[in-house]
């Protein structure tokens, strides 16, 4: 420790007035700036914590504040001190004030946090027994601290990919999940950022075909109280708290500035493998829950400010009464969470795009899936595509230009806007995952919708000029049943969640062929095997961006648990043994992904037309009847077709290439047959195509490589899928 930097007891160190900006602590050799904004706080102290013998707390009180912002500068002082604020101020909870100083808050601008959340009465602003009396319990013992960190790291020649939204396969995966129990990662990696970027992992992905990960939260989260006494923790990260650390226990390096620095060479690692990173941000709420949450944070800072309220015309007058008539704050929930966010507030707002930006320069990630980002879009609580948030990242010169996919919705009926979202932003698709579902189960009236999807879902984004790649498509995601399990269970399973299988959807649009869960019966095994890979093939062949969840590939399983999100354990960890992996499914999931890679045709960023690209040329797109016609009006209305074909002309291509020159590639027709009987499909006479070959097949009966001719008929098994490639 820098000689003379703590005093002795009871004495506090010296300071310099330091600035107002940059927010959150910024180191420098000579001194490090703090600044945190709480512009109704009456006084503030930055709480600084040593190691050994000096790691009792030392206060500093403010004395600086401007606009909002309290401030000073520490001299001497090195990375990985650990600190946090206190704030004082007036106790009024109906009101949106809840000053504490007896409750030691993390900086919302921390780049790291040290320690953990210990639940128990003292993390509690108020007395959990009377509300409405603020605490007098100390909460520095119970709560993590902020980190002061040193930003330099060497990129060396890193670069950003860049690539376009028709070239990407996004592969959504846990940090920790991934490799738990991957056997060809060092022991002491596991689970960890740099797990992640051994080979073992970037080899696999790149061999797979997937072109980016898509990370579950990895800003720094807590689990809810009511979890821990429940036995289990927040395993997915939807419970943010500092959104510009990265969550301290997938670092295999230490907590106090290390999971910065590791978590930058997994992105390195990454980028050198030609993989993109995205990171899953949760920025509509926070671990401080409803206004009977724990304070840790905004809510001793600027409770008003942070999050919004019932009536945002009058909060200061809003008041309501709990079960005991005890006055508490009207806080406004869409999230489902407790709280949401306001990001109509300039702070909110600024911290968030703060936070965006500092991932993108600072850490260098390609792009954000927002968790319910409907309810950052609210004005005056109505959903608002021309919302300050969505404005400002438009117009931003940094995050306009990255990745950018909206889960375009929240948790209120209003908020579900699928196909609403303006450029730049893509969209996850719930509508194709529903269709695509009901299709290969059996449960749809004729095949007019699914159509539609495997084209892109125009009827959601074309009207407002966006491409097919507006549509991120995707079977299954961290939230409900897995692949395996989607084939393998007709019910929920949440037993384990210890909520008495209450949680959970009950609309999983699942089949489980037959047995529910597990069984030795050859047949049901191998259909289950072959709907998994017909649902893989049709996600791979679909118009627009296609999302894996990670071990969908190789037969993970959840025991039917459609809920998982508090099960850190074998049930969410992707288990790497191959005695019991769908290995098949693997193998037609790269299959799929290096044609679909390989041949422009099957990733067009034009909509289809139904009509030749030039003159005396083919249709860009027809839809086939098994008979080897084309689709008529009354097969569009044919309640029990089940089964059709899809042809994508190659030749020429609709888009130009980079210098205008006309596009060349080979057609294709994929064969969809998600009836329970064996159908018999003919290819159609034509001039454009005359022989093909099968290069991907669910059906043993015609396997790749078997030669096809125009106008030839064969007989397509029940529930499987034929993709014939045209042979010039």
């Amino acid at each position: 420790m820098t000689p003379g930097l703590w005093a002795h007891a009871g004495e506090t160190t010296t300071v310099w007035p330091g600035r107002n900006w940059p927010l959150g602590s910024t180191w420098r050799p000579e001194a490090t700036n703090f600044a945190v904004y709480a512009p109704r706080a009456r006084a503030a102290w930055l709480c600084l914590y040593g190691d050994g013998e000096d790691a009792t707390e030392r206060r500093i009180e403010l004395t600086e504040h401007s606009l909002g912002i309290w401030h000073c500068a520490v001299p001497d002082l090195p990375t990985g001190t650990r600190y946090g604020y206190r704030m004082d101020g007036e106790w009024e909870p109906g009101r949106g004030l809840r000053f504490n100083v007896d409750k030691l808050l993390l900086d919302p601008y921390a780049k790291a946090v040290s320690g953990t959340l210990t639940p128990g009465p003292a993390i509690f602003g108020h007395d959990v027994d009377a509300p409405e009396e603020r605490s007098t319990l100390d909460s520095a013992p119970y709560v993590p601290r902020s980190v002061v960190v040193d930003d330099t790291f060497d990129w060396g020649d890193d670069v950003k990919h860049g690539r376009r939204w028709r070239d990407t396969v996004i592969y959504e995966l846990h940090v920790k999940g991934m490799t738990r129990l991957h056997d060809r990662v060092p022991e002491e990696l596991r689970g960890t950022y740099a797990g992640l970027a051994t080979p073992a992992v970037t080899d696999y992905l790149r061999d797979l075909g997937v072109t980016a990960v898509e990370l579950l939260p990895v800003h720094q989260f807590f689990s809810e109280p009511a979890l821990a006494e429940n036995g289990l923790v927040n395993y997915w990260g939807y419970n943010s708290l500092a959104f510009f650390a990265p969550h301290n226990a997938y670092s295999a390096s230490g907590d106090r500035g290390e999971q910065v620095r590791e978590f930058k060479e997994m992105v390195k690692a990454f980028h050198a493998a030609g993989l993109e990173v995205y990171l899953d941000v949760v920025y509509n709420h926070t671990a401080e829950a409803g206004p009977l949450g724990p304070t840790l944070s905004f809510r001793g800072l600027d409770d008003l400010g942070y999050y919004q309220r019932v009536d945002a015309a009058d909060v200061v007058e809003a008041m309501v009464a709990d079960d005991t008539g005890s006055p508490t704050d009207t806080y406004w929930d869409v999230t489902g969470c407790g709280n949401t966010v306001d990001a109509t507030h300039t702070q909110s707002l600024r911290m968030i795009l703060d936070s965006l930006r500092y991932w993108v320069n600072e850490m260098h990630v390609d792009g954000f899936r927002f968790d319910l980002l409907s309810a950052l879009t609210r004005t005056d609580q109505r959903v608002d595509m021309g919302s300050h948030l969505l404005t400002a990242i438009g117009q931003d010169p940094v995050l306009r230009h990255v990745k950018l996919i909206a889960e375009p919705w929240d948790a209120s009926m209003d908020g579900y806007r699928v196909g609403e979202f303006p450029p730049p932003w893509v969209e996850w698709n719930d509508q194709y995952r529903d269709t695509m579902r009901d299709f290969w189960r059996g449960h749809t009236s004729g095949v007019r919708t699914v159509a539609t999807r495997l084209a892109g879902s125009s009827d959601l984004y074309a009207d407002d000029g966006r491409s097919p790649y507006a549509s991120v498509n995707f079977i299954t995601a961290h939230d409900g049943f897995t692949l395996r399990d989607l084939v393998s269970y007709d019910h929920k399973h949440n037993e384990a969640n210890g909520e008495g299988n209450r949680d959970g959807t009950d609309n999983n649009r699942s089949w489980n062929c037959g047995v529910e869960g597990e069984t030795d019966d050859a047949d049901i095994l191998a259909l289950r095997r072959r709907q998994a890979a017909n649902l893989m093939a049709s996600l791979c062949f679909s118009n627009g961006v296609p999302m894996l969840t990670a071990g969908d590939e190789r037969g993970r399983t959840q025991g039917g648990n459609n809920n998982a999100y508090g099960q850190d354990n074998e049930i969410s960890w992707i288990d790497w043994r191959p005695d019991d992996a769908w290995l098949d499914v693997y193998e037609i999931t790269k299959t799929a992904l290096r044609i679909r890679r390989d041949h422009p045709a099957l990733r067009q960023r034009h909509w289809f037309e139904g009509r030749p690209t030039i003159r005396g040329g083919p249709k860009d797109l027809a839809w086939l009847h098994p008979s080897g016609r084309e689709m008529t009006g009354d097969d569009w209305h044919d309640d029990g077709l089940q089964a059709f074909g899809m042809f994508v002309s190659g030749d020429p291509l609709r888009a130009p290439g980079p210098r205008g020159e006309q596009q060349h590639d080979t057609s294709f027709v994929i064969w969809l047959n998600a009836s329970a009987h064996d159908v018999e499909v003919t290819l159609p006479e034509n001039d454009w195509v005359d022989s093909g070959e099968i290069v991907l097949s669910t059906d043993p009966d015609n396997p790749i490589g078997t030669p096809v001719k125009s106008g030839s008929t064969l007989v397509q098994e029940a529930r499987s899928v034929l993709v014939m490639r045209e042979v010039k």
